[in-house]
């Protein structure tokens, strides 16, 4: 069984990578096999996505109880997260999704995709969420988010880069990604719900609470000083790290 400091550590993770554009999926495999945190199990995993999800539903509850009045704002999100479901499922039930969690991808991944983070993140803004997050941009913004079933990739990153590509200003891309991301954890929750129940594993204990407690508390202060910084600056600090990171794992990979 993972222990407090284990808890503490991998919640700092994940409630940090999870809504930077560095990929949470990633940071948690590469801390786990560093840690060789083997007792890891799926229990904490949900526990982990489930103090984001609570994270970004409380800090954004104003902007979701407007949009519950907008229903055309929340068809389009729940449009947007459509194409990840089905392929996510397909990803799991086969196994393939665990073929994709070697150093290797995760090093390419965080270097291509970093790299086009930056070339995305040069555009001009052309566009805000009204009038212009319409369905067809939801659409491409959830065929983008696929990509982020890779390690490496990053969801938040990958969903940022697609609106920084359509002519979205920063932070407008960063709310569309943070929308997306409620369904798409919330999909991830249950599919992990499902599967323990499957196993006829539940066992709730204390530090499953304290994992969704300590990730609510990191995904909420990432959250809010994220938008703070891409008010003033732009995703370059970002792109560095992700570079960083990937020559990094390369020079493990194949030195």
């Amino acid at each position: 069984m993972l222990s407090s400091i284990e808890i503490l550590i991998l919640s700092i993770i994940q409630g940090i990578s999870e809504f930077l554009p560095i990929s949470s999926a990633a940071h948690l495999i590469l801390i786990s096999k560093y840690y060789a945190f083997n007792n890891q199990n799926l229990l904490i995993d949900i526990c982990l996505h489930m103090g984001s999800l609570i994270a970004i539903i409380l800090y954004f509850r104003n902007d979701l109880f407007n949009f519950i009045k907008n229903k055309k704002f929340l068809i389009k999100i729940l449009i947007g997260t459509i194409p990840i479901i089905p392929i996510g499922l397909l990803l799991h039930q086969t196994g393939l999704i665990e073929h994709l969690r070697s150093l290797k991808i995760i090093a390419w991944m965080s270097l291509i995709f970093g790299i086009v983070l930056y070339i995305s993140d040069k555009n001009e803004v052309s566009k805000k969420i009204e009038p212009d997050f319409t369905k067809k941009s939801a659409i491409i913004f959830g065929l983008f988010q696929v990509l982020a079933l890779i390690p490496g990739v990053s969801r938040s990153g990958i969903t940022i880069t697609s609106g920084r590509l359509l002519k979205f200003n920063r932070l407008d891309s960063a709310k569309i990604s943070f929308f997306l991301a409620i369904p798409a954890l919330a999909a991830a929750s249950i599919l992990g719900i499902y599967n323990i129940y499957k196993v006829g594993n539940a066992d709730l204990n204390f530090l499953s609470i304290i994992a969704v407690i300590f990730s609510f508390v990191f995904s909420y202060i990432t959250i809010a000083l994220f938008l703070k910084f891409i008010k003033k600056f732009s995703l370059k600090i970002f792109v560095v790290y992700r570079i960083v990171l990937s020559l990094f794992l390369l020079a493990l990979v194949y030195l």
